[in-house]
């Protein structure tokens, strides 16, 4: 049986590592020029190329996005930059744009192309438009019932490969094309620059009472009406996998490693798991306590069964939810020893209970009764941002497995 691809963001190149070691089939990745996300640091062409021989040489993919919806000045240099994430063995471009499309095209034939979930595809029609373009796959938007999806994948008749998100932030706006951030602060989310207008604090003011401030809900912080719960359905893989899309996408660009790690796991033991035993999966519960452990805002199923509603919507705040901290990865591991070397992530002290947990393994807790710095001295607290110590640790580990501790603020 041919799995379902997990898609997973990479903001970097030590990102794209993190992704692809903890279960990722393929990764998206931006360059420095024509995609979306500004805040993260993007790839160069170097990066492109060593990220491109690292996913290959594991059988995994990747792709790139040129998402941006583009000025005629945005777009120039656009063929030659094709050509070369070609000759680098770029698995997929995504656009959204039908003139970049074309500019794709016509640089280079035989590349494949899929449609961004910028492009706003909610019917069996524009993915039928986009087949006979030649995309080879279409990223629906964010808007779409999971009945909805079932159908454009039975229109498609397996002619155009159909990826939905499963989880990540949401828009407020039509799968990202919002137009808040460039008119409050010039800066122009359809070209990857969102300033996230959506999560500001929102009051109400009367035409003839200016100056006069009043929250559309009450609460001390203010009023976040277009403030999403982030997109999560992993308690929902069954459902995603069997409405026949190819590939799930997680979002995330900017985020960190630890949140890659943690979220890709879940969402690989998940899918793991179905395919067993398709017909007797029981979702493990678990796994949706482990994506809680890393920031995350609530969670809703989006779109997915029906209308999006209040359920949908954060009200009372924007801030994140962090119950535990990321604080170290593993550099090396001698067996004889147990010694772990650590690469410092936040600070820690010796006595304190920690979690390790690696790629497709369920997570230990460790007390760190052991504890010295790179030299083998003893140590009482690693407080230097990416401190080397080294720490004894009962069961064995592997190089790149994470370090968390629960937080108790």
């Amino acid at each position: 049986m041919n799995k379902i691809e997990l898609l997973a963001p990479a903001g970097d190149l030590n990102k794209l590592k993190t992704a692809i070691d903890y279960g990722a089939d393929a990764v998206y990745l931006g360059g420095e020029s024509f995609g979306l996300r500004k805040a993260s640091k993007n790839f160069s062409m170097e990066d492109i190329r060593e990220g491109v021989i690292y996913a290959h040489e594991r059988g995994k993919k990747v792709h790139v996005t040129l998402n941006i919806i583009p000025h005629d000045k945005d777009i120039d240099g656009v063929e030659e930059y094709v050509k070369q994430l070609y000759d680098m063995g770029v698995d997929a471009l995504i656009v959204a744009d039908p003139g970049m499309f074309l500019k794709v095209r016509n640089a280079v034939s035989d590349m494949d192309i899929h449609i961004s979930t910028q492009g706003s595809v909610t019917n069996s029609s524009t993915v039928a438009f986009w087949k006979q373009m030649g995309a080879k796959r279409v990223v629906l938007a964010r808007e779409l019932s999971i009945d909805e999806i079932k159908n454009i994948v039975k229109e498609s008749n397996g002619e155009i490969e159909i990826e939905t998100f499963a989880h990540g932030a949401m828009c407020m706006s039509y799968s990202g094309r919002c137009l808040l951030s460039n008119y409050m602060t010039g800066r122009d989310a359809n070209m990857g620059d969102c300033s996230q207008a959506c999560r500001y604090k929102y009051y109400l003011v009367e035409e003839k009472r200016p100056g006069e401030y009043f929250p559309i809900e009450e609460h001390d912080e203010g009023s976040f009406i277009m403030n999403s719960k982030d997109l999560c359905m992993i308690e929902h893989i069954d459902d995603l996998i069997e409405s026949g899309v190819v590939s799930l996408k997680i979002e995330g660009r900017v985020k960190s490693e630890y949140y890659l790690a943690t979220v890709i796991r879940s969402y690989r033991m998940a899918i793991d798991s179905y395919y067993e035993n398709p017909e007797k999966y029981v979702f493990d519960k678990s796994l949706l306590d482990e994506i809680k452990k890393v920031s995350h805002r609530d969670f809703t199923t989006g779109f997915f069964y029906g209308k999006a509603n209040e359920d949908s919507q954060v009200y009372k705040t924007n801030s994140y939810i962090r119950g535990y901290d990321f604080v170290g990865i593993v550099l090396d591991y001698d067996k004889n020893s147990k010694i772990a070397t650590i690469e410092q992530r936040n600070r820690i002290f010796k006595g304190e209970e920690i979690e390790i947990f690696g790629p497709s393994v369920k997570f230990f807790k460790q007390k760190i009764d052991y504890m010295t710095d790179e030299n083998d001295i003893p140590i009482e607290v690693a407080n230097k941002a990416k401190q080397i110590f080294k720490i004894k640790v009962d069961r064995d580990v592997k190089k790149d497995f994470m370090l968390r501790r629960k937080n108790e603020i």
